[in-house]
């Protein structure tokens, strides 16, 4: 089986312009930055509770601390949220009617929050439809490790980030390009 398609900047910009169309727009964005500025799994995603992103004074969290049972591996971490994907979750908080901390952060109209499955199918459909071929619900997490490395970030923090316990899983995710190796020899 192949990995998953690493995405490009014009590729998540293609992305964001497809989820501007959809009738959930601040959700959907959400989602899909969760997994490229934030290196979240789908899975973890759907698991996420308002009070896991949201303080009591309705502020976005600059970390989301993940419990063993929202992640693959069964081990507690943190996610640490940059400005701007705060501000992304911020905005989609503001469109929720007042909701228990405990229930889902993101509700779908049939259910109350998705499933790793169909949000994992979610993200195949809307890749469909933005044309990227080799694009899954691992996409967003590979770019996020991927575009790290290329800035330099060391593959330790870089495990760390991704809730790995070996380095040699993280090392899998990194897609090495052109423009990497020209940056690197660039630094001698």
């Amino acid at each position: 089986m192949s990995q998953a398609k690493t995405l490009t900047q014009p590729e998540i910009k293609q992305v964001l312009a497809m989820i501007a169309l959809d009738k959930h727009a601040k959700r959907n964005r959400a989602m899909f930055l969760l997994t490229t500025l934030g290196g979240l799994r789908v899975g973890e995603v759907a698991q996420l509770r308002y009070c896991d992103v949201i303080d009591e004074n309705g502020i976005v969290r600059n970390e989301i601390r993940l419990l063993a049972t929202q992640t693959k591996g069964g081990h507690e971490r943190t996610v640490f949220l940059n400005e701007r994907l705060q501000k992304e979750l911020q905005s989609y908080a503001k469109e929720l009617t007042r909701v228990n901390a405990t229930d889902p952060f993101f509700t779908t109209q049939k259910r109350r929050g998705f499933t790793a499955n169909t949000l994992a199918q979610y993200f195949f459909w809307l890749y469909k439809r933005a044309g990227l071929n080799g694009a899954s619900s691992h996409s967003g997490r590979r770019t996020f490790i991927t575009t790290l490395a290329a800035k330099g970030v060391s593959v330790r923090v870089l495990a760390s980030l991704a809730g790995h316990s070996s380095i040699s899983t993280t090392q899998r995710y990194i897609d090495v390009n052109d423009d990497m190796k020209r940056q690197a020899v660039a630094l001698i």
